[in-house]
């Protein structure tokens, strides 16, 4: 089966269940400063699991858009990647574990076609006062029973135990401690009073032919690593509250949260471990290999370009550009990487319109689904091939400084850090070059130094991500509200050609993308920021309305072209003067765009205190792409 027939079958089975199908929201996420890219489905929507009310109820469903940096040195095995999509289904306080386990494992068999006998589970085994996930473990007996399949239950404790343990005969169902609860925080004695968490049921396939390798533990288990086992989901189950004294209480509102990974269950479908011989993955490579010939023990170096490339395109669809910061120098990394390996495989430096080849490769399997991928096919193609002459140029540089960083004999693990960092070069590359030349590298060192790079990233912008909550803060709510101001703005200065090709917001700044083909002038600027600090000196009434998508649409309301929306959509308007949510007098207003918040609720709340706006500055991003960043000054 491929991977857009496995999700067109489970939106379509969700959609029957009566869940809202909701489009995958951007890989950087909005008002979100704690990290930097969108990294599974519940993210986006951390607030209604908080308890906000979402505008399309409380039963959710979608394929959402992933991407998670620190699997960048993972990738290379048959199943590790950067970019993923992650089906997920939802329930706000409505049903629990009896549907949820069971729809998936209907899914799963009847849909997908997965062998019931090649399926296992995990469930919570309780622990830290909180009991055994007793309810899950018979509803998976009964339904495994049903299908004549023996499925007896199993305590495994920890993952070291499971190795030690070993899977009896008849077990199918197997309990873990804090590998099956989920919170925020981590396990529970972890979590901070107030925060919400609950046990998880995870879901596996077993390819029978692959054998256990007893370097990672001396038995087999469902949590093993050696490859035989393939988690393709989870159900997270949201009840308990941490309180002040330790100990936990039930949720007023109950939520499923599920996740599974739509590229790992395509793969189990085919019962094939192996994430790389999925239908896009296979698209890529042979328009990879139509360019140029490759050999068996180039098979790691095949999958990292692929995946590279295949996160790269998405990326640089969501509206990011290579830079040496942020989510730009993730994007930078990923492309400088492939480029590498591409260069060692073909063994030529001429290797960049071979690998731009598999652009159009990927995007024809994900343009139905993705149709803005589409739209930007031929800007994404340019822009990867525009970072690898920029690579090209800066390559030969960092080979005369690994020369001259090796003329000791000896390569410090400082220096192959620098090299890393500098140029891009990964560290399986500095040991080839290391080992032809005879020269020694302190890996002791540089795993040290890369280890202390790792944890500030974590911190600082990749891995904070408590949940993924939304920042609403007092200064990114004024900056939101901003920008849909700015967006009118541009339209008015510049024309209605302008159309928002990417925003991120954060407590310090706002960032617009925008369509426009040439440099504004500096009465152009002027103009812009004229008429957002009149708006805001009007102090005009920003109101929220739940509409359906058409009516929207109709009214004019800005949103992302090519993008998905549900059939019933947030739309925030802004002014007239007398509008009121009984009157929103949508016809008069100065802006009308989808959006799922935060926002003031009048404009003169972002001038509080003598604020005005401001373009801090104006730049092309990419051939007929604008950026703005834009500040509220004092």
């Amino acid at each position: 089966m491929d991977s857009s027939t496995v999700r067109e079958k489970f939106l379509a089975f969700y959609k029957a269940r009566k869940h809202a199908i909701i489009p995958s929201a951007p890989l950087v996420p909005e008002n979100d400063p704690t990290t930097l890219f969108t990294g599974s489905g519940m993210q986006p929507l951390i607030p209604y699991l908080l308890g906000a009310e979402h505008p399309s109820g409380k039963r959710l469903a979608d394929s959402q858009k992933s991407f998670r940096a620190e699997d960048i040195d993972e990738v290379g095995d048959n199943r590790h990647t950067t970019f993923f999509e992650m089906l997920g289904n939802w329930s706000l306080g409505d049903y629990w574990k009896q549907e949820q386990l069971s729809w998936f494992f209907e899914f799963l068999t009847n849909e997908v076609g997965l062998d019931p006998s090649h399926l296992y589970v995990t469930v919570f085994s309780g622990g830290e006062g909180i009991a055994r996930d007793d309810e899950s473990i018979e509803i998976w007996k009964k339904m495994f029973a049903e299908r004549n399949i023996k499925a007896e239950y199993g305590e495994m404790g920890t993952e070291e135990d499971g190795a030690r343990r070993g899977m009896k005969n008849g077990e199918r169902i197997f309990g873990y401690g804090a590998k099956n609860w989920w919170s925020r925080a981590g396990a529970p004695s972890k979590m901070p009073a107030g925060e919400p968490g609950g046990p998880d049921s995870e879901m596996f396939y077993e390819f029978t032919h692959i054998k256990h390798d007893k370097k990672y533990g001396e038995q087999c288990h469902p949590n093993c690593d050696c490859g035989r086992f393939l988690e393709v989901g989870n159900s997270v189950f949201m009840e308990y509250k941490k309180l002040e004294n330790g100990s936990f209480e039930k949720l007023k509102q109950r939520n499923v949260d599920f996740g599974g990974g739509l590229e790992r269950i395509t793969a189990a479908s085919n019962n094939d471990p192996d994430v790389f011989h999925i239908d896009v993955f296979k698209a890529m490579q042979d328009a990879l290999a139509l360019a140029g010939p490759w050999q068996k023990e180039s098979l790691r170096e095949v999958r990292i370009i692929l995946d590279h490339m295949r996160a790269a395109i998405f990326l640089i669809g969501d509206g990011i550009m290579p830079s040496n910061k942020g989510q730009g120098y993730v994007l930078r990394r990923l492309l400088r990487r492939a480029a590498l390996y591409a260069r060692n495989v073909f063994m030529q430096s001429n290797y960049r319109e071979q690998v731009a080849n598999v652009v159009p490769a990927a995007i024809e399997i994900y343009k139905d689904y993705y149709e803005d991928l589409g739209l930007r096919g031929d800007d994404i193609r340019r822009a990867i091939e525009k970072e690898f002459e920029k690579f090209d140029a800066v390559m030969e540089g960092g080979l005369k400084e690994f020369e001259k960083a090796t003329k000791g004999g000896e390569l410090s693990g400082k220096d192959a850090f620098t090299l890393l960092q500098s140029f891009g070069f990964p560290w399986e590359m500095m040991q080839e070059l290391a080992a032809k030349r005879g020269v020694r590298i302190d890996k002791e060192e540089f795993e040290a130094e890369l280890k202390k790079h790792q944890d500030l990233s974590r911190t600082a912008s990749a891995g904070v991500f408590k949940g993924g909550l939304a920042d609403a803060s007092a200064e990114t709510t004024r900056l939101h509200t901003t920008h849909h101001l700015l967006l009118r703005a541009l339209q008015q200065v510049l024309g209605p050609h302008v159309k928002q090709r990417g925003s991120n917001i954060t407590s310090e700044r706002l960032r617009i993308d925008f369509l426009h083909d040439a440099k504004m002038t500096d009465e152009q600027k002027k103009e812009v920021e004229k008429i957002v600090n009149e708006k805001i000196a009007e102090d005009l009434p920003v109101l929220r309305n739940e509409l359906g998508r058409d009516y929207a649409e109709e009214l004019g309301a800005e949103h992302e072209f090519g993008a998905k929306y549900p059939e019933r959509v947030s739309v925030y308007s802004i002014g007239p003067k007398g509008a009121t949510l009984e009157d929103p007098q949508f016809d008069r207003a100065f802006s009308i765009e989808f959006c799922g918040g935060p926002h003031v609720t009048r404009t003169g709340e972002i001038g509080a205190g003598g604020g005005h706006f401001k373009i801090a500055k104006e730049e092309a991003v990419a051939a007929g792409i604008r950026r703005i960043k834009g500040v509220i000054e004092k």
